[in-house]
């Protein structure tokens, strides 16, 4: 009898062995949904019935002795592993989240379009999304029209299941981690509309305080601060941007057209790093009122309109050149 014992527990011990640790589950990638307020049988039932595990039992059991909550989310199985390890993964809720990199001077067209291209959200439904959503921004920028300028650039992840509006609300946290950093508390919406300017024309450090120095200067003066990425804007929010700017568009009276209205435009044309938030803040202490590139990476400056346009006809030389060869 006791002999027969022996073997019944040792028997007992190797099969709860095989079904805890040894590796089960797909050797290709397979997906599991688990919604929110899944019960742990239904959670084993499922596992089971995709191939994750091969007993839906083992799972339960181990489930008593480890407890803890299970996390609802999309998990991403690619090879096979211990019951144990699956357990655990879902108790950590390590579920499948796809990566997003938004560069510094996207606007809401490029970045919409970053994240259709990483199969997360259709770029129609995120653009009607942060126009939709500006509850978000209410407190910083009452006057926003979109979440333009709030949508911080960085790397994300996030899980295929999210809403639209839930990645949004994560950008705009960033957004106000990184203003706090930079003790941007006041003028917000015209501290971002100018960083966004300031992004848009240089993507050097060197220049970003000049450049926002020659935008500060002409407000002064009541200059219009002519500034083309302004009016590419404005005919992006129209539909009506041909991939070149022309001189009809330059004289189209449309609100981001900064050749045609004095003062900063309606409000952000891109979301801006810190850098440039910094620059917008503190601009640097200058007399410049134009620049133009230098077609060599950099910016000429200039303090009158004489000098500039000497730097307007080496900046066509040097591309006349630069074609020419």
């Amino acid at each position: 009898m006791r002999r027969l014992l022996l073997v019944l527990v040792i028997v007992l011990v190797c099969a709860a062995v095989y079904v805890l640790a040894v590796p089960a589950g797909p050797t290709a990638e397979t997906f599991v949904v688990i919604p929110p307020h899944t019960a742990t049988s239904e959670i084993a039932k499922l596992l089971e019935h995709d191939g994750i595990i091969r007993s839906r039992w083992g799972f339960l059991a181990w489930r008593m002795y480890k407890r803890g909550a299970l996390k609802a989310g999309e998990y991403r199985f690619d090879h096979p592993a211990p019951l144990f390890e699956v357990y655990d993964r879902i108790q950590r809720g390590d579920v499948y989240t796809i990566s997003v990199t938004i560069p510094e001077g996207y606007n809401i067209f490029d970045t919409a379009q970053a994240f259709e291209s990483a199969h997360l959200k259709k770029a129609a439904d995120f653009i009607a999304a942060a126009r939709a959503n500006t509850d978000l921004i209410a407190d910083l920028d009452p006057k926003a029209s979109s979440l333009e300028g709030y949508l911080f650039p960085d790397t994300y992840r996030f899980p295929p299941a999210i809403s639209v509006r839930d990645m949004q609300a994560q950008m705009v946290r960033r957004f106000r981690q990184q203003a706090g950093i930079a003790g941007l508390l006041s003028d917000v919406h015209d501290i971002v509309t100018l960083a966004s300017l300031i992004e848009k024309e240089t993507g050097l450090s060197s220049e970003r305080g000049l450049v926002a120095s020659v935008f500060t200067n002409r407000m002064a003066k009541k200059i219009p601060l002519a500034t083309d990425p302004s009016v590419i804007y404005g005919l992006l929010q129209q539909g009506a941007y041909r991939g070149t700017l022309y001189a009809v568009d330059l004289k189209a009276d449309q609100p981001y057209n900064t050749y045609v209205h004095q003062g900063l435009p309606p409000g952000p044309i891109c979301n801006p790093g810190m850098a440039s938030l910094q620059a917008a803040m503190h601009p640097a202490s200058s007399d410049y009122l134009y620049f133009v590139a230098d077609n060599a990476g950099h910016s000429r400056f200039a303090t009158t309109l004489d000098e500039h346009n000497q730097n307007v006809a080496a900046y066509r030389r040097a591309i006349h050149t630069s074609a020419a060869q």
